[in-house]
């Protein structure tokens, strides 16, 4: 979280620092109109470079994800901006039209207007050639995108729904690019924040027909079939198996992929629940699981759209909670469906324990409270836990009661010397990192959790 809030205030506040030399009559004695027009220039400049950088973000490039903590981090670092875009936005509109609407109702004086001194620049004669169109556009695109920004943040809105019309910002991104291009102050083209600008909204540009064209991570897919079902009624939850025979590069335990079993509804992110054997293994052995709990309207529909032999396509893999690290220590928390890296983790431990018994490997508690029960579920859960030599917490909130900080610290007496890994409901991780906090604990460096929302 840290790093995503370092670069979401980085920069905004680089680009602001960049805008101010190139107005240097902000700091100037000026009529309202005077700095109500370097007030409609800068919200422009800081609306557009959020959503340049969420629309880069939104092509799930691979650069930044080992920067940012992983994929799970970036699409919540794209959530940011797109709300501080908004907000700008907002806030752009308002300088732009109050002022308009002040003088129509009387509140405000017309401004005197001068005589425009001719413009020799060929290019700048077009750009202004072209202001009542930018402004018209501009306009009509900043109602599109406030209204497709609200669809995206409104969670009761179907992920049907809200795949078809994200989609359509990346084409309300390239008329805003026009409005910016056209409106920006033309002689800011050639400061620091201008060339900043043209890289920014030329790497938002290429994003958006990538997006269009549905090229997002197109260089990570391979094909598969699925090999097995089975469907968990205590839980309401559906084991997938995917058969990958080629080109799958390999995952680690912690790491997530995006499946696509309809084209019309795009791919939808999952956490991998298996491990990855060498790759060398053979062909038919080469599965990746993925464990689905009816929580919404696509996977409460999966138990009946999928079926053995169908055709999946599977992109990835992405994320950067990597349970493989070498700490002697551990606690795990799964909550509810968030076990699902757990088992990936467990089956890796598995693996090695196999092919290497005398190997020394991390002492973990593993605790998975759920609101839900399946005797099956839990009695395979168990085994990979035994089959992994480690101990499992299993708390019905029914039976047992809520997990909480205290509890897991009576439960493991060196909770001090452990790294604990969260997975679940975002609130109830951050009330466990707020718990753990105060008790001391280093929370920056060993409480990882894992942000599993992709909207």
């Amino acid at each position: 979280m840290r790093a995503i809030r370092y670069a979401l205030w980085g920069a905004l506040i680089t680009l602001t620092m960049l805008w101010l030399p190139a107005q240097p009559q902000i700091f100037q004695p000026a009529g309202f109109f005077a700095r109500r027009a370097s007030l409609v220039q800068y919200t422009g400049v800081m609306a557009m470079a959020a959503m340049s950088l969420a629309m880069l973000l939104a092509s799930r490039p691979r650069w930044p994800e080992g920067r940012l903590g992983g994929l799970d981090k970036m699409y919540r670092l794209h959530k940011w901006l797109g709300i501080a875009a908004l907000v700008a936005a907002i806030i752009h509109w308002l300088w732009s039209k109050g002022p308009k609407w002040a003088v129509g109702w009387g509140l405000i004086g017309r401004p005197a207007r001068g005589e425009r001194p001719p413009l020799e620049n060929p290019v700048e004669q077009v750009f202004m050639s072209l202001r009542g169109t930018a402004e018209g556009i501009g306009e009509w695109a900043f109602y599109a995108a406030v209204l497709l920004i609200a669809l995206a943040l409104i969670k009761a809105v179907p992920y049907r729904l809200f795949y078809k019309t994200h989609r359509l910002l990346a084409v309300v991104y390239l008329l805003l690019v026009f409005h910016a291009v056209v409106l920006m102050a033309f002689d800011d083209w050639m400061s620091p924040v201008g060339l900043v600008m043209a890289c920014l909204l030329a790497g938002g540009s290429s994003a958006a027909v990538i997006v269009l064209l549905r090229r997002v991570g197109a260089g990570r897919r391979v094909q598969g079939r699925i090999a097995a079902l089975q469907y968990y009624p205590g839980v309401t939850a559906l084991d997938i198996e995917i058969a990958v025979p080629q080109g799958w590069p390999g995952h680690r335990p912690g790491q997530f992929a995006f499946a696509t079993s309809d084209p019309s509804e795009g791919p939808h992110p999952y956490t991998i629940a298996s491990a990855w054997h060498d790759q060398e293994q053979p062909d038919q052995s080469r599965h990746i699981r993925f464990i689905a709990k009816a929580l919404g309207d696509h996977t409460s529909r999966l138990r009946d759209k999928l079926r053995v032999g169908q055709a999946v396509t599977i992109e990835g893999p992405y994320g950067c909670f990597d349970l493989a690290g070498g700490h002697p220590r551990q606690i795990w928390i799964g909550g509810g469906i968030g076990i699902t890296p757990f088992i990936a983790g467990m089956k890796a431990i598995a693996l090695q324990r196999a092919a290497a018994p005398d190997r020394p490997r991390p002492v973990i508690d593993l605790f998975h409270p759920t609101a839900d029960h399946d005797a099956e579920a839990i009695g395979k859960l168990t085994a990979d836990a035994e089959a992994a030599g480690i101990r499992l917490h299993v708390l019905i909130d029914s039976r047992d009661g809520r997990l909480t900080g205290e509890r897991i610290r009576a439960a493991v007496p060196d909770w001090r010397a452990a790294e604990i890994w969260f997975c679940g409901p975002a609130g109830f991780g951050e009330a466990l990192r707020r718990d753990f906090k105060a008790q001391g604990f280093p929370v920056t460096r060993r409480f990882h959790q894992e942000l599993f929302e992709m909207r």
